[in-house]
């Protein structure tokens, strides 16, 4: 037992017993605190370092599993497994399910900011609120937040965005589709999927419609995807698959399954154009066939009309390396079987000029006729 004696002046004998009281005190705080301290960091140790110093957001922590939770998702990917050596790099489109780190260089409170872009697209920021980030490659994205903060709150910000995890995986459509574009792939998807996502066949363009093929560009190839009817392997990474067969058959062999950073490439069909003396001039479009002979051009274009010239008309021919190329043809004589059809190409042109003569005839024909009927008129007969 601790025994205290005490000399001197009693009156400062209060105050000693205050002092010592209070040292105790701080005694037992350190007791306490050192032991949790060193458990709390064994703790941190013993868990994997997130990126960069991430810490969750409270976005990052709601995420359930059924919106792609991070932990259960097992169609999030690691940014460390799909750096540019994948085909991604400053271009990659953001889109929903990505997880973002944001950083504002020198701001204390903006840094390390882990956000996972949601179904609308959007990410919760500090200061600005919802900002729709989809739809932009990191690049803009970073501009995009350098603008919103340097406008209001912040001199000259420098912004940083990197993509952490990624799940909106793109897969690019092109070629004729409505909406021809980048588009995440969230879950499995078949061609026919992605092809309902671009809107499906077709474009705004009249004169622009699907051919009989959909192109699949893949980087490493197809592996041992099995060849089936409709399907043709073109090189090691472009499959060929016939549109029909596709869309109005019942073989779902040809329905792939397309992967992230695929290129689907839906074929334009070929246009071919009748211009001159005809009653429908204009360009027509062959989606139910390869190629069209000049005959037929005609009957597409309703047949002939006015004074043309048919000894005179010619196919022009646009080559490969940009120089045109006019082929004569004697409409007159393949018209009565005495010279064989002519197959036309894509983009080619038939043109039926106007005879000079046969309109020169039928207008001193209805001048004379005119002048007669007019003598007739007044009585001159």
């Amino acid at each position: 037992m601790l025994r205290l004696t005490f000399q001197g002046n009693t009156e400062s004998t209060p105050r000693f017993i205050l002092f010592y009281f209070a040292l105790l005190a701080a005694l037992g705080l350190i007791v306490l605190l050192v032991p949790q301290r060193a458990r709390a960091q064994d703790s941190d140790s013993s868990e994997p370092a997130s990126v960069g110093g991430e810490q969750d957001s409270p976005d990052a922590q709601s995420a359930s599993p059924a919106e792609g939770g991070e932990t259960a998702d097992p169609d999030i990917v690691s940014n460390q497994n799909w750096g540019p050596a994948a085909g991604l790099g400053p271009d990659y489109v953001l889109g929903a399910g990505d997880v973002l780190m944001v950083d504002v260089f020198n701001v204390k409170d903006l840094t390390h900011l882990r956000r996972r872009v949601g179904n609308d697209g959007s990410v919760s920021l500090p200061l600005l609120g919802q900002v729709k980030v989809a739809g932009l490659s990191t690049q803009q994205a970073q501009k995009k937040l350098e603008d919103l903060w340097g406008e209001s709150y912040l001199e000259d910000p420098q912004v940083s965005v990197f993509v952490t995890q990624f799940k909106a995986r793109p897969v690019s459509v092109i070629g004729a589709v409505a909406k021809p574009g980048l588009y995440p792939l969230t879950a499995r998807r078949t061609l026919i999927d992605v092809l309902s996502m671009a809107g499906g066949l077709g474009t705004k363009t009249s004169s622009v419609a699907p051919g009989r093929s959909v192109i699949v560009t893949r980087k490493g190839g197809f592996g041992d995807l099995p060849m089936t009817t409709g399907m043709q392997l073109l090189s090691p990474d472009k499959l060929e698959i016939e549109l029909t067969r596709l869309l109005y058959s019942s073989d779902d062999s040809v329905n792939i399954e397309i992967k992230p950073l695929d290129v689907v490439s839906v074929t334009k069909a070929p246009v071919i154009y009748v211009v001159g003396e005809v009653k429908k001039a204009g360009g027509f479009v062959l989606q139910d066939r390869e190629k069209v002979t000049v005959l037929q051009a005609l009957a597409l274009a309703e047949g002939l009309h006015g004074n043309p010239a048919k000894k005179g008309a010619r196919i022009i021919r646009s080559e490969a390396n940009g120089q045109r190329q006019e082929i004569p043809i004697n409409l007159g004589r393949i018209m009565r079987g005495k010279d064989p059809d002519v197959d036309l190409s894509a983009n080619d042109i038939l043109f039926v000029p106007q005879s000079m003569s046969k309109a020169a005839l039928k207008q001193a024909s209805s001048s004379v006729v005119a002048t007669i009927s007019g003598l007739i008129i007044w009585g001159k007969f």
